[in-house]
């Protein structure tokens, strides 16, 4: 019986420490795989890029640098750079943008969506915006501030969040919108947080 119990204490042990490695990786190792991620994606901010005429992007490919997301709110050094594409590969690399919604500025809805929790959990705060707040979008060709108008909680069922005027599916859009998307509660995707937005300002940038 003793050398039952020692054995079932020792693998206890092992497992326990083996979990706890498990946790610190996923708190610390995926951030620091993010990060590494970000530091190239931000670069690439500031590298040449496919615009039109206007000065506006003309495409963008998936997992390439969009534009650099920052939120007062949550802090002077909140900032990150917003990878093309939502698949896991992408959003392991920062906040990304749902392909097909509105760019920057646009009319329509400019969707994007991050981890709560692990790989750096750009959007583990958005809980804490409130009505007023700025939520800036610093692309190529402009600097587009975005004002949070609400938020709300939602099933991940409900998929029109991201329309083009958002839970109005098929209604002509005629102001451009932000949506921020990330997991709720902490540690599930159970549902959804949605923070919505509606741009402010918007401050071209000189070639």
């Amino acid at each position: 019986m003793r050398a039952v119990l020692r054995t079932f204490g020792e693998v206890s042990i092992t497992l326990g420490l083996v979990l706890l490695m498990f946790c610190a990786y996923l708190l610390w190792g995926t951030t620091a795989y993010t990060e590494q991620h970000q530091e190239l994606l931000q670069r690439e901010l500031t590298s040449e890029t496919t615009i039109t005429g206007d000065g506006k992007l003309d495409s963008i490919e998936l997992g390439r640098a969009l534009a650099m997301i920052r939120i007062p709110r949550l802090g002077v050094d909140y900032k990150y750079a917003i990878v093309e594409g939502i698949d896991a590969e992408h959003l392991r690399q920062g906040p990304g943008h749902y392909p097909g919604t509105a760019l920057p500025g646009e009319v329509g809805n400019f969707v994007v969506s991050g981890h709560r929790t692990t790989y750096a959990a750009p959007f583990n705060r958005i809980g804490e915006l409130r009505p007023g707040d700025e939520v800036i979008i610093d692309a190529r060709e402009a600097r587009y501030t975005y004002r949070v108008t609400s938020k709300k909680i939602v099933y991940p069922t409900q998929v029109d969040v991201i329309e083009p005027v958002p839970e109005h599916p098929g209604k002509r859009p005629k102001q451009a919108l932000l949506t921020l998307s990330t997991c709720h509660p902490e540690y599930s995707a159970r549902q959804r947080l949605i923070v919505y937005g509606v741009l402010d300002a918007t401050h071209e940038r000189r070639t």
